[in-house]
């Protein structure tokens, strides 16, 4: 699977201007106002602190005692090492982890995802296409690229995986934060970004490409319009993402609450 991951979006409002003129008109002089009475100036109110909406709440979150985020890195590396293996950690990008997941989770439904952010390294070997011109598309073999991280996925215990991600959540949260959102609740946009996989159209047959510069596009206008993450499921091939898409939904139930069982 290629990988997955963060990064921040910041909106910027702008207000509006007032405009101020002045009538030339001489009048009469106002008699002098009366002098001002003295006012003990108060302390401006402190601000009020917004609790985030929460739409699906994970149970267990705070049970066990944790390290700071920036100390995070060792004590993830563990509990992800346990759950995959050492060859499976060969996968992982182990600095700024629980940082890089939380950027990647939040762009994947995003238009664009940002590369430095992503927590696990470059899939091998150079994106693979087939024909020219009109006819240039995603060629057969590239799906083979992602093989061995669709095996990874499709090994993982979706339960211990989720039970990780409840130790550390409030880490997750706070890295949430620190990404420019404090007032959301992270597992809420992680079952958005699921969500938004699970809606990825699984296409059989080539898929038409363009190269209007240095990068690949789809020629559909439409798969071009989706998300990032959405267009990530469509390059890894159908297989691979009948796999993963499968994982998803077994991670989604135990994180949603709106999810049956």
């Amino acid at each position: 699977m290629q990988r997955i991951v963060w990064a921040a979006v910041v909106i910027v409002l702008g207000g509006g201007l007032a405009a101020y003129y002045f009538m030339g008109d001489e009048a009469p002089p106002a008699p002098l106002p009366p002098p001002p009475q003295q006012t003990i100036p108060r302390s401006p109110a402190p601000p009020a602190v917004v609790a985030p909406a929460i739409r699906h709440p994970l149970r267990g979150v705070g049970a066990t005692a944790l390290p700071e985020l920036e100390a995070s890195d060792a004590p993830m590396w563990q509990a992800l090492g346990d759950l995959l293996g050492r060859k499976g950690l060969t996968f992982i990008i182990g600095d700024g982890l629980i940082h890089r997941i939380v950027a990647t989770v939040d762009n994947l439904p995003r238009d664009r995802m940002p590369v430095g952010v992503m927590p696990l390294k470059r899939v091998p070997k150079a994106f693979v296409t087939a024909g020219k011109g009109d006819a240039l598309a995603i060629g057969a073999r590239n799906s083979a690229r992602y093989a061995l991280y669709a095996r990874l996925v499709g090994l993982i215990d979706a339960a211990q995986l989720v039970a990780i991600y409840v130790r550390f959540y409030p880490l997750f949260q706070r890295a949430y934060e620190d990404l420019g959102f404090p007032n959301a609740y992270f597992n809420d946009r992680l079952v958005q970004a699921i969500d938004d996989l699970l809606a990825a159209p699984e296409l059989s047959g080539p898929i038409r490409l363009i190269q209007p510069m240095v990068l690949y596009e789809f020629a559909d206008p439409k798969l071009e319009a989706r998300s990032a993450g959405q267009k990530i499921m469509i390059r890894i091939g159908r297989e691979h993402a009948v796999t993963v898409k499968s994982k998803l939904r077994e991670v989604r139930r135990l994180v949603a609450s709106d999810a049956a069982g």
